[in-house]
């Protein structure tokens, strides 16, 4: 008897000793506790654009909340398929997730006959962070002050102004579609591999025009080297004030909005989607973060549960494949 209590209690001492070791971290199914090393998170989109700002904001936080360095990596390429893709097909243990928006996730399974992944069955949401509109912005060397003034200078060289897009079935590329389509102009749709580029050489001027995100627009709008025409949510962005809403000028109706947020893999154990979740909701409190994302960057701070941030994939992709559909919009 005696040497069967002690067989018990060396059981349960050996059960309570990882609960002791890490009382902060969450089990995985392996039983250890997540994480044990770095943490890759993917961004499907080059450096300097709005969702790599996004990332390395978050990940810099999450790195000393987890005690293991979150590493941000560029995986650009196919309107943010490549990147996606590559998190679709990695191992379902935490150690690699994905920055993802609104474009790969809800946009692309309406333009692209065939995707490498599915949103639904190959992902498990962690948490929405942010939600933004674009803004349209022009180079200097265009001559006009306000969307009727561009509208009619389109109307007037049919085909000769261009905007750019972070690439085909981009958010960004929608945007310039919809707007093509509301206000009756033939402008060229010029892709790129995400909206550094794009926006690169807008300031350049080796493009007309682009629909923006804030976060990037804003510091070229103070210097003078773009300027804003209209923003593409339901109401005006507190960084630009004076910039009117498309559906403002006329266009009743119009909206354009995107998101960044954050997902694993399908599989992912449910304590490590927690942990994430858990996390970097604390992160987006945080006060230097909402300065950077929110009132720095033209953000809507978010942070959803993984159930929420779900059921608004579901019914945006319904949502976006019916405008998709309506407004006829095709990739090149």
């Amino acid at each position: 008897m005696h040497s069967r209590m002690w067989s018990l209690i060396g059981i349960a001492a050996g059960c309570l000793a990882p609960v002791l070791a890490h009382p902060q971290g969450s089990s995985t199914s392996s039983g250890q506790a997540y994480p044990q090393k770095a943490v890759q998170f993917i961004v499907p989109y080059p450096a300097g654009g709005a969702g790599d700002i996004f990332a390395r904001t978050v990940a810099q936080k999450l790195s000393a909340a987890l005690g293991q360095q979150v590493v941000v990596v560029n995986r650009p390429g196919a309107n943010g398929i490549i990147g996606t893709e590559q998190v679709a097909r990695s191992p379902a243990d935490g150690y690699t997730i994905l920055m993802g928006n609104s474009a790969p996730m809800v946009l692309n399974p309406s333009l692209y006959p065939k995707l490498p992944y599915d949103p639904i069955k190959d992902f498990a949401p962690v948490i929405q962070g942010t939600l933004y509109p674009y803004i349209l912005i022009v180079h200097p060397s265009v001559p006009v002050k306000s969307v009727a003034e561009l509208v009619k200078l389109a109307r007037a060289r049919p085909g000769q102004l261009q905007y750019g897009s972070s690439g085909n079935g981009g958010a960004n590329h929608l945007a310039g579609e919809m707007f093509k389509r509301v206000a009756k102009i033939d402008v060229v749709h010029v892709p790129f591999k995400g909206s550094a580029p794009a926006l690169a050489d807008t300031i350049a001027g080796q493009i007309s025009m682009m629909f923006d995100t804030i976060v990037t627009s804003v510091p070229q709008l103070k210097a003078g080297k773009v300027h804003a025409l209209a923003v593409t949510g339901d109401r005006r962005a507190p960084q630009t004030p004076d910039v009117p809403t498309v559906a403002e000028v006329g266009y009743a109706g119009y909206k354009v909005t995107s998101w960044q947020a954050i997902f694993a893999p399908a599989g992912t154990p449910r304590p490590v989607i927690d942990r994430l979740y858990q996390e970097t909701a604390k992160v987006l409190k945080m006060p230097d973060v909402v300065e950077r994302l929110a009132t720095q960057g033209g953000n809507e701070i978010v942070a959803s549960t993984p159930e929420d941030f779900a059921k608004l994939i579901k019914e945006e992709l319904a949502s976006y494949a019916k405008v998709i559909k309506d407004a006829n919009i095709r990739l090149e």
